[in-house]
């Protein structure tokens, strides 16, 4: 049997599988057992799987799988929870960290109260006023790359939008390929909130939350919609998430992400136990 400890969290609604793996012994090349960890019903369930390995250019190394087993360079709400979770397990002794991430190094802070604030890496790849066609309809947005590729459609009610499904064909759209995107439903509230909706890439469905989502609607909101930092961003499930930042040289740089992070529960799974190599034909 294998047998491994694992802790469930969220952060602000985004939930997560964390994972004690400094011995480097999880089997992280079985895209296949991740994804069977994360799936509902059979496994544990969450929105993203993340390992805390060994650094050596940083107190630790975050590795974040999505749902379908693939590992994606970044995720804001994970890289919090991955913060409060180290500071739990001690691998560091200190509210403040930096850890490694396939994005780069990332700077984060834990605060006495469950909040926890990471400071993001440079927005970049910046297209605004793009259409995109979807059947017979083009749909207008904005195009960000936060850590990971968003597209964010401004509309007028995120409580009518079908995330599901428009949100599924404008992820795989040719205009993203071939990578896809994330696609941010957003409803701005000037001059410093706005609601949103995730469609999420890797978890082919509609997410909690997504912090990485977040900081690229703050870009949006403050570049061309005459919003101001800090923005305040309200989750799917309800949960506030500010996006604050600089303003130099007529754009946002310099941004951090800060919501609440909660324990949901601990456990161990046995890894063999997903095994399908006997189950009958």
């Amino acid at each position: 049997m294998r047998k491994v400890a694992f802790t469930k969290m969220h952060g602000a609604g985004n939930d997560f599988v964390l994972i004690d793996d400094r011995a480097g012994t999880f089997p992280v090349h079985d895209h296949i057992l991740l994804a069977m960890l994360a799936t509902p019903r059979t496994g544990i369930a969450c929105e993203g799987v993340i390992l805390l390995q060994k650094s050596s250019v940083a107190d630790f190394r975050m590795v974040f799988f999505n749902p379908d087993g693939t590992e994606a360079d970044l995720c804001g709400n994970g890289a919090r929870c991955v913060a409060a979770f180290a500071r739990e397990i001690g691998a560091v002794t200190s509210p403040a960290m930096t850890f490694e991430t396939r994005a780069g190094l990332v700077d984060a802070e834990v605060s006495a109260n469950g909040a926890v604030k990471v400071w993001m890496p440079e927005p970049k790849n910046r297209r605004y006023g793009l259409q995109v066609k979807v059947g017979d309809q083009f749909v207008a947005g904005d195009y960000v790359v936060a850590g990971v590729p968003h597209f964010i459609v401004p509309c007028e009610s995120v409580a009518s939008v079908d995330v599901e499904g428009l949100g599924r064909a404008l992820r795989l759209s040719d205009a993203f390929a071939p990578d896809g995107a994330n696609i941010d439903f957003v409803q701005f509230i000037p001059a410093h909130k706005a609601l949103i909706r995730t469609y999420e890439r890797g978890v082919e469905a509609e997410s909690g939350a997504c912090g990485t989502g977040a900081v690229a609607t703050a870009v949006v909101a403050v570049e061309t919609k005459k919003m101001s930092l800090p923005v305040h961003i309200r989750t799917a499930q309800g949960y506030t998430l500010t996006v604050d930042g600089d303003w130099r040289h007529a754009k946002t740089t310099g941004f951090t992400l800060t919501g609440p992070v909660k324990k949901v529960f601990e456990g161990v799974v046995d890894l063999d136990s997903f095994d399908t190599s006997n189950e009958m034909e």
